[in-house]
């Protein structure tokens, strides 16, 4: 007969004696989370809708050009259309904010975990762990912790999005090719240069790649955080599920796509347009410039040699 382990119970333990040791941890990062969501949300909901749509469509052409500035400016303005502006707004800055958080956490992470292979070791079962996880048990821990509200929405986005993050920023850093790497190595380089000046632009594309995973991955938890008291496009879509609203929940579905979309598209952009891609347009540039300064500089050197 094999015994019964309380493993449930001891996560529980562990739970109350965090809430009884440290209270005033968890009461700072909910005060700074909600600081944080409230100032971004009250950013984007006091200009007239206009002025961000204006915003969103520039960005959108300097960024990818006039197809995504085109959808930007008839998407939105469909949210507007549809009288979910403040919510939408409210949404993408819980997601702005989480996807931040989770990008200053991974990127660091990943970078260790590419540099040192016990700390790749150590990780991998950790990430493995928190993909596979259910979405609503993130909510567990978070509603302990931070009570209901747009924090715990906001702390479960966090865990939630972290490990592709992690993953594409280890993998793109480990993709760099060895001999560059042992090039500047060579040429004096110190391992805070190398990563600096060769590996992170190299592996830039990858990184962006993985912050697209968890922007995209913190919007899939817009409805989840909604379940939690969240405002934004999570509770109109719980609102709707609650009170079989099939309309209200079809808008509030349609309006996170829209949102999801231009910014997977805006994300992806960084990722092509790397350092990598533009040390080499510059080099091409000073390449086609040097024949020009040659032919420049021989009719001078003739020119002095005439005299002799």
């Amino acid at each position: 007969m094999i015994p019964h382990l309380p493993l449930g119970q001891w996560v529980a333990d562990l739970i109350d004696w965090l809430l009884a040791a440290v209270p005033w941890l968890f009461d700072a990062i909910s005060a700074v989370m909600q600081v944080l969501v409230d100032g971004l949300t009250d950013a984007l909901v006091s200009p007239p809708p206009v002025v961000w749509i204006v915003v969103f469509t520039v960005l959108a052409l300097l960024l990818r050009g006039p197809w995504l500035a085109l959808y930007a400016l008839l998407a939105f303005l469909l949210v507007v259309s549809l009288e979910l502006w403040v919510e939408t707004m409210q949404t993408l800055a819980l997601v702005l904010v989480a996807a931040v958080i989770a990008a200053a956490i991974a990127v660091p992470l990943g970078i260790l975990a590419a540099r040192h292979r016990a700390v790749s070791v150590a990780v991998r079962p950790v990430l493995d762990s928190m993909q596979t996880t259910p979405v609503f048990v993130y909510l567990i821990p978070a509603v302990f912790f931070f009570g209901v509200g747009v924090v715990p929405g906001v702390v479960a986005t966090i865990l939630f999005a972290i490990p592709p993050g992690v993953r594409l920023t280890e993998l793109g850093i480990r993709q760099v090719d060895r001999e560059v790497v042992e090039a500047a190595q060579a040429f004096g380089a110190r391992p805070g240069q190398v990563l600096r000046e060769v590996q992170l632009p190299l592996a830039l594309p990858a990184i962006m790649a993985g912050v697209n995973q968890v922007i995209m991955l913190a919007l899939s938890m817009v409805v989840t955080a909604g379940l939690l008291g969240a405002a934004g496009l999570g509770a109109v879509v719980v609102r709707a599920v609650t009170q079989l609203d099939v309309a209200s929940g079809f808008e509030g579905g349609l309006a996170v796509v829209l949102l999801a979309v231009f910014l997977d598209r805006l994300t992806g952009a960084f990722g092509q347009r790397s350092v990598l891609s533009r040390f080499r347009q510059a080099r091409a540039g000073r390449q086609r410039s040097a024949p020009a300064a040659d032919t420049a500089v021989r009719p001078s050197a003739v020119g002095a040699q005439q005299p002799g």
